[in-house]
C-alpha cells in the first residue's frame, strides 16, 4: 500500500516551545501526542498542504516555512511519510478546531510526552541545534584550548563533540572535566568519543562514535538518557545508525576539505538521496561554513558540523 504523505509542522513560540496535540479518544493511538498536520491531496504541494491542515486544524497562517526531515514510519496497519516542517513565521492564535487538546512544551519537555513513534525522530530533531561544533585536536596548550572553546560557546554553539585523537585516555578525560563546566556555563551539550561509561560518570551528555566503532555494535551501548551519535560516510553506516537507536548521525564529506584529502565529496544532492527518508536527523560536514546552513536544510540536513569553521584561528 503507499505510504500516506502527511505534512507536519515544527510550530514554536516566541519563548522557544513547541506545539503539539493530543490524539482524540475516537482516533487510532488515542491520548498519544503528535506534531500537527495532514494528508497531502493528490498532486498537492506539501507547503500548500501543510498551510491547509495548520489553519483547519489550529487556525494558524503560515507565513513562511523551511524543510525539517522527511522520514518513512510502517505502523501495523499503514504506512506513512513524514514530509516534516519548521514553519519559521506564523500568525493567529493556536485552539484545537477539531477539539484535540494542544499544548505548548518546551523542547527539552517533549521527552515527558507519549509521543507516536513515527514522530520520535521530529522530536529529536527539534531538540538539536543546527550547528554541531567538532572541536580540533586540543595540542599542548590545554588553557589555550579552554579559552577559545569558551569564544566557541560564547558565539551561540550549543553542542560539542569532544575530539581528541592524539591525547591518551587519562588526559582526555581530564580535558572532559575541564570543557564541562564551560559548555554548562553556556547551556551547550558535551559529546565525548571515548568510552561510554565516562558519559556517565563524568555527567556528559552524549557519545559519537566513529564509523568503525559503530559497525562493531549491535545494541546501543548508552542509556536513552544521553544523546548517542555516529559518524557516518555511506548509505549503510546510515543504516546501522539507525539500528543502534542513535539520535542523530553526521555524514561527508559535503565538499572538498584539507584534512581528507583523498575523501570523494558527496555534495547536497548525493547527501539528500543518501538520508533518503531515514528516521533519523542528519548534519552534513566536511569544508562546510556557516553560510552553508541554509542550503543544508534545503537538501533536509539537520544542519552542519564543521572544526574550522566554528574554531576561531588564534589562541589568544
Amino acid at each position: 500500500m503507499k505510504p500516506l504523505h502527511i505534512a507536519v509542522g515544527v510550530i514554536r513560540d516566541a519563548e522557544g516551545r513547541v506545539l503539539i496535540s493530543e490524539r482524540k479518544a475516537d482516533c487510532a493511538y488515542a491520548g498519544q501526542w503528535e506534531f500537527p498536520g495532514g494528508k497531502c491531496e493528490p498532486g498537492e504541494p506539501v507547503e500548500t498542504a501543510l498551510a491547509r491542515e495548520l489553519d483547519e486544524e489550529l487556525g494558524i497562517h503560515v507565513r513562511s516555512a523551511r524543510p525539517l526531515i522527511r522520514l518513512s514510519h510502517c505502523y501495523p496497519d499503514r504506512s506513512v511519510l513524514l514530509d516534516t516542517w519548521e514553519v519559521t513565521i506564523w500568525s493567529g492564535r493556536p485552539e484545537g478546531r477539531e477539539g484535540q487538546r494542544i499544548d505548548w512544551v518546551t523542547p527539552s519537555g517533549l521527552d515527558h510526552y507519549p509521543m507516536l513513534a513515527a514522530n520520535l525522530p521530529i522530536l529529536r530533531a527539534t531538540q538539536l541545534p543546527s550547528r554541531y561544533l567538532i572541536t580540533p585536536d586540543p595540542g599542548p596548550d590545554l588553557d589555550g584550548f579552554l579559552r577559545v572553546l569558551a569564544r566557541s560557546l560564547r558565539s551561540g554553539l550549543r553542542m560539542v563533540r569532544l575530539r581528541a585523537p592524539a591525547v591518551a585516555d587519562g588526559a582526555y578525560e581530564a580535558l572532559a572535566r575541564s570543557c564541562l563546566p564551560l559548555c554548562r556555563q553556556f547551556g551547550a551539550r558535551l559529546l565525548l568519543d571515548r568510552r561510554p561509561d565516562w558519559v556517565m560518570g563524568l555527567g556528559a551528555d552524549g557519545l559519537h562514535l566513529s564509523a568503525a566503532e559503530a559497525t562493531k555494535l549491535r545494541e546501543r551501548p548508552l542509556a536513552k538518557d544521553y544523546l548517542l551519535a555516529a559518524s557516518c560516510h555511506d548509505r549503510a553506516e546510515l543504516e546501522q545508525a539507525v539500528k543502534l537507536g542513535c539520535d542523530f548521525a553526521v555524514l561527508g564529506p559535503i565538499k572538498a576539505t584539507p584534512s581528507h584529502p583523498q575523501a570523494r565529496p558527496l555534495g547536497w544532492s548525493e547527501f539528500a538521496s543518501m538520508v533518503g527518508e531515514l528516521p533519523l536527523p542528519v548534519y552534513g560536514i566536511g569544508g562546510l561554513v556557516t553560510a552553508d546552513v541554509a542550503e543544508a536544510w534545503q537538501h533536509r540536513a539537520q544542519g552542519i558540523a564543521a572544526i574550522r569553521a566554528f574554531w576561531p584561528s588564534d589562541h589568544s
